[in-house]
């Protein structure tokens, strides 16, 4: 009779850990999500600048000018193509090679969230503290509401892993 109590006992605990372990924190699965976007984002950045190696810039940027109706005279379209002309073979692939480690950081951030995985937490956490400083600096050189967009989401995610990490360490720490 003992034996069956206690084995009860085992299958009640069992399940309620499978039962805990198949939900996911909606808040990490979003932000992993999130991240896993930001990765596509800049790898299709990526094999756009590989792209244009070997290509006339400005003959693609007055293509493109022309594709979407731009009138080829106007400042916009010459501005873009004074900043053309600044791109030379070696800085497409020094952002080419940007984009590419951007997106394989970002996937590496985004596939550890989506599976809950602590060392995500963590590293999510370094980096987006890492870039507070770059995104407070661009704010205060030139105000928009883009960049304003981008420090608030990050603040979010970085007070959201906070919380998430505290609570983790008192739960652990309840528990021992």
């Amino acid at each position: 009779m003992g034996t069956m109590i206690s084995q009860r006992g085992l299958d009640v605990v069992t399940a309620k850990a499978q039962t805990a372990k198949r939900r996911h924190d909606r808040g990490l699965l979003l932000i992993g999500l999130f991240k896993l976007g930001k990765s596509l984002l800049f790898f299709i950045i990526g094999v756009g600048v590989v792209k244009l190696f070997h290509r006339d810039i400005s003959d693609v940027v007055m293509r493109v000018a022309m594709a979407l109706k731009f009138d080829p005279e106007s400042g916009l379209v010459a501005m873009v193509l004074n900043k053309v002309d600044l791109i030379d073979m070696h800085k497409l692939k020094l952002i080419s090679a940007a984009a590419f480690g951007y997106s394989a950081v970002a996937l590496t951030e985004g596939v550890g969230l989506v599976l809950e995985k602590v060392w995500a937490e963590y590293l999510t956490l370094c980096l987006t503290i890492a870039f507070l400083p770059w995104e407070l600096y661009e704010i205060a050189r030139k105000p928009n509401i883009f960049r304003i967009g981008v420090f608030v989401i990050n603040l979010a995610v970085l007070w959201y892993l906070v919380w998430l990490l505290r609570r983790k360490k008192s739960s652990a720490s309840v528990q021992a």
